[in-house]
Order: structure tokens, then C-alpha cells, then sequence
């Protein structure tokens, strides 16, 4: 029964690449980039070269954000060019994960090996793309810390997205799947991408990646009304630890530069190592990350030491456009008979709603259990795998996803 019902699927799969089979090979160009005389010391590579079928028109080569089609930007130092910032989001935009500040600090320090960032600049300037690739080919730049990624999309109207992605799709054809994770679905400008991408004949299959636990918080909403909407027994828990704190532990809250922020990131990774956490893939990339979000103002490190100033627990968030993400948290194993973690976090958040008044918590990656005590709504976060069937592996990742679908299993 199953047998049948795969030849079926197959025969689906052939249907839609035979339809997806591009019409007119000269909206197929590839440019790549190669370092030239243009190249700066920031990253900016517009000395391009072009490679097209023969008697196939070519784009013009003038400045990227004229040129149609798609262009890749290798970037040869480990920083966002300067002329990326027309796509990146404003510091106090609410989408720190879109900003400068993330990925120079994402470049510099969380690069895996033998992998290198290309920014794809799609049509005419329509979307910019930060994509890293690596021996499994290209996908988003996105690390084991990226709570969001999307494409980097100026104009916020449906007709540019949607042209984006007839831009991107055109190129797509006849090369291998391109892969894109942590998106939001509802991400302003997502829907006519995919349009877009369709259009052009590009499968766009749809995945479950992780889960997200958050809170929108009432404005003007006090530190009293969030704790009383905990369940009953985090209530209780968070008034007794709260109160052993008191006697036992000392608070610190750093926000900015400077001596303190040295010795708090100091105490972080001290706790860090005494935790049951695994060892960080990048090591230096929550130091990298605090010191720039401190120097920018988005930071918010607590950490909590006992009598003898030994640091038990430690956790940053970042902040942006009242929107506050819990990015790490850890404390010493040793030391969870007193649930310094727990003492720790009502601390930070009655912080962020007293102080920031932060308008939502956002606990990041997973379904954890305890994530749900703090915070209350889920919402789901997904990858796209972008293929065109008559490319072998984009046949394959067609099959795979349609087969995956009908078995129920998700992606």
C-alpha cells in the first residue's frame, strides 16, 4: 500500500518539476563575486564577474543595487559591509536579530569551520539575503543562537517582496536547494516572497523547527500583576526564593561598559563552566555579544553570588524596541539546592518590566518545561527548503519533504 502510494508521490513530484521547468534559460543568470580592485578593508566586493549560457544576454555590470537578478557578495573580512545598512534593522527597531550589532558579532565570533557569509542581494536592491556557505551547500546565516532570521527586506510592500522573490527563484533554478531556518511565518514581507518564489517555479516546502515561548506584557504593567499571573506554584517558589535571596545571595545587574561589565562576563563564563551545560561550540561569542550590546545599551547581564562572592548563577538578555530576549542562562551545579537560577531570573524580569518597561519576554529556542511557567504563548518557528526539481538535489529535497508530508512526520 505504501509502495503504491510512493509511485504516486513520485509521479506528483515529476509533475511539478516538469512545470517547474524554467521557459526562458536567459532569466538564469549566474554572477558571483570575485575580490577586486573595488574590495574594501569593510567587505564590500563589487568587482563582479558573470558566467551565462552562450548567446545568453548577461546583467549589466553597474553598482549592486542596479543590476537585476541576484547577486552574491563574498565577504572577505568578518563585518557587515557598509552599504548593507539600508537593509539591516535600526538598534531600537524591536529586531535585534536584523541589526549590525548581531552579525558583526555573528561574523567575528560563531563562523563555523570551513564555512564562509555571503550576502545575496536580490532584483533591483528588493531583499538582502545574509547566507553562509558551507560544506552542505548554502543556507541562512544563522548559528545555534539565532532566535530569528529573515530577509532583509527595505521596502515593506507586497509587490518588492513578491518581485524579491521572482529574482531569487530565477536564480534558484537548476541549482541546488537553498535552505532557510528560524524564520517567524507571519514576517512582514514572507508570504509574497514565497509567492514570488513560486512563480518562478521553485518548490518552497514549509518545516517545523523550533519551538518559541513568549509573553506580551501589559503597558504599564507592574512587576505584582505579571508575578500574579503564574501558575500557583511558581508563585509561591518565586516569593520563597526571592526572600532566601534577600539573605543569601548578592544581586548584580550590569548594563553598560566598563569594569563591571569585564567581571560579570568573567562571572558568566566561570558559571558557564560549573553548569550541566555542554561546552560552547564558539566560546567567544556571549563575551563578544555582551560587550557590543553593552556599548550599544541593548544589554541586560545579571549575575547572583553567594556570601563569599562566588558567582551561582548568571544569565544576559538583550533589548530592543521593549522587546526582551532571554539569550543565555546557567547556573552552578552545585549550588541548585538553592535555586539560584530561579532567584535569578524573577530578579532580571522585575527588572526589565520595572525599570525597561519591556512590552515582551521572549525565552528563545525550545519547548523546555520551565518556559512555560515564565512566560505563556507559543508560537512556532519554521524553516523553508527552496528547491527546483530538476536540479538532482532539489528533486531529492522535493521527494523527501512530499513523502515526509504524507507520512505525517513534518520535515
Amino acid at each position: 500500500m505504501r509502495f503504491s502510494m510512493a509511485r504516486i508521490l513520485l509521479s506528483r513530484i515529476m509533475k511539478l518539476a516538469r512545470s517547474s521547468r524554467p521557459k526562458d534559460a536567459a532569466h538564469d543568470p549566474l554572477i558571483r563575486c570575485r575580490p577586486g580592485a573595488g574590495s574594501s578593508a569593510g567587505g564590500r566586493v563589487l568587482s563582479l564577474s558573470a558566467r551565462g549560457q552562450a548567446g545568453l544576454p548577461l546583467p549589466s555590470r553597474t553598482s549592486p543595487r542596479s543590476a537585476p537578478g541576484l547577486r552574491l557578495h563574498r565577504l572577505p573580512m568578518r563585518t557587515m559591509p557598509d552599504w548593507a545598512d539600508a537593509f539591516l534593522a535600526g538598534q531600537e527597531d524591536g529586531d535585534i536579530f536584523a541589526t549590525r550589532l548581531w552579525y558583526d558579532t555573528l561574523l567575528a565570533h560563531a563562523l563555523p569551520r570551513g564555512s564562509v557569509a555571503e550576502l545575496a542581494l536580490v532584483g533591483e536592491g528588493g531583499a538582502l539575503l545574509p547566507l553562509l556557505r558551507g560544506p552542505g551547500g548554502l543556507r541562512a546565516l544563522t548559528t545555534p543562537y539565532t532566535l530569528d532570521w529573515r530577509p532583509l527586506l527595505p521596502q515593506a510592500d507586497a509587490a518588492s517582496a513578491q518581485a524579491a522573490g521572482r529574482s531569487l527563484g530565477g536564480w534558484l533554478r537548476h541549482r541546488a536547494p537553498l535552505r532557510l531556518e528560524a524564520m517567524d511565518p507571519e514576517a512582514p514581507g514572507l508570504r509574497p516572497l514565497r509567492l514570488g518564489l513560486a512563480e518562478a517555479g521553485i518548490a518552497v516546502q514549509a518545516y517545523r523547527h523550533f519551538g518559541n515561548w513568549h509573553e506580551p506584557l501589559a503597558p504599564g504593567g507592574s512587576w505584582d500583576s505579571y508575578v500574579a499571573g503564574r501558575p500557583p506554584a511558581l508563585r509561591s517558589t518565586i516569593q520563597r526564593k526571592l526572600r532566601r535571596a534577600a539573605r543569601e545571595f548578592r544581586f548584580e545587574a550590569i548594563d553598560a561598559p566598563g569594569a563591571a561589565l569585564a567581571q560579570g562576563i568573567a562571572a558568566y563564563e566561570a558559571v558557564r563552566a560549573a553548569s550541566w551545560k555542554p561546552p560552547e561550540p564558539f566560546p567567544d561569542f556571549d563575551g563578544a555579544l555582551m560587550r557590543a550590546a553593552a556599548e550599544q545599551g541593548a544589554l541586560r547581564l545579571g549575575v547572583l553570588r553567594d556570601e563569599a562572592g562566588h558567582p551561582v548563577a548568571a544569565q544576559y538578555w538583550l533589548l530592543s524596541g521593549g522587546r526582551a530576549w532571554l539569550l543565555k542562562l546557567c547556573h552552578v551545579e552545585a549550588a541548585r539546592g538553592a535555586s539560584p537560577g530561579t532567584a535569578l531570573t524573577a530578579l532580571m524580569i522585575r527588572g526589565l518590566i520595572e525599570r525597561d518597561a519591556a512590552r515582551e519576554l521572549d525565552f528563545g529556542r525550545g519547548d523546555d518545561a520551565y518556559k512555560q511557567l515564565w512566560v505563556s504563548r507559543r508560537r512556532q518557528r519554521i524553516g523553508l527548503v527552496l528547491a527546483h526539481a530538476w536540479h538532482p538535489a532539489g528533486f531529492v529535497a522535493v521527494a523527501r519533504h512530499r513523502i515526509a508530508g504524507w507520512l505525517g512526520r513534518g520535515a
